[in-house]
């Protein structure tokens, strides 16, 4: 999978975890990015920060974009799906919770962990997260407060998407701290397994 030129991701698009997090249900998608930086593929290790004194998973399924698109139409938008992908956007949510924007609890090199990507049916995609072999989250596309044509749309509104874009399109409930040692687990059947071990980041 090519780097992407950006990486849009939705907050809040699973209602469960909307409750989870005390948070009101939102009235229409809501978008921040995390920089390419922040990537990282299959079997890498996330950094837990010094920063940081709860860093937690949340398990995703991502879109690759297939070609370009700007303000498109829901079956524009369909049609502009070039695969998906799994992923795990690393949230400090003690600095979420301070910053009172996300940049930098979403933004930490390592933060972005994706792949493996395949074609697949939007509508009956799961998502499931394992730490250390124990299930901490579950979702199904069918769950999402905006489904994902409707969010490739509504972001092609405000930005031009590029091939190998990626949109993290939310993680539903579950989401819980990782510590050193860890080995967190990302699968969408059909599609793949992405795994990571978690590692303490070195200080300067």
């Amino acid at each position: 999978m090519s780097r992407p030129s950006k990486i849009v991701c939705v907050g809040r698009n699973y209602a469960a975890h909307v409750r989870e997090l005390g948070n009101p249900l939102p009235e229409r998608p809501l978008l921040f990015l995390k920089p390419p930086s922040a990537l990282i593929g299959p079997g890498q290790a996330i950094l837990l920060p010094a920063a940081s004194s709860r860093v937690e998973h949340e398990a995703e399924i991502a879109v690759v974009v297939g070609r370009r698109i700007r303000n498109v139409s829901l079956q524009e938008a369909e049609s502009a799906i070039g695969g998906f992908a799994c992923a795990n956007d690393v949230t400090a949510r003690d600095l979420q919770a301070t910053d009172g924007q996300w940049t930098r609890a979403k933004g930490f090199d390592t933060f972005c962990p994706v792949g493996p990507a395949a074609s697949a049916d939007w509508r009956t995609l799961e998502v499931r997260c394992r730490v250390n072999g124990v299930e901490r989250q579950a979702g199904r596309s069918a769950e999402m407060i905006f489904p994902i044509p409707a969010l490739l749309s509504y972001i092609s509104g405000i930005m031009t998407l590029e091939p190998g874009d990626l949109i993290l399109t939310g993680t539903p409930a579950g989401t819980s701290a990782l510590t050193d040692g860890d080995l967190v687990e990302v699968e969408i059947p059909g599609v793949g397994l992405l795994s990571n071990p978690v590692r303490r980041a070195e200080t300067r």
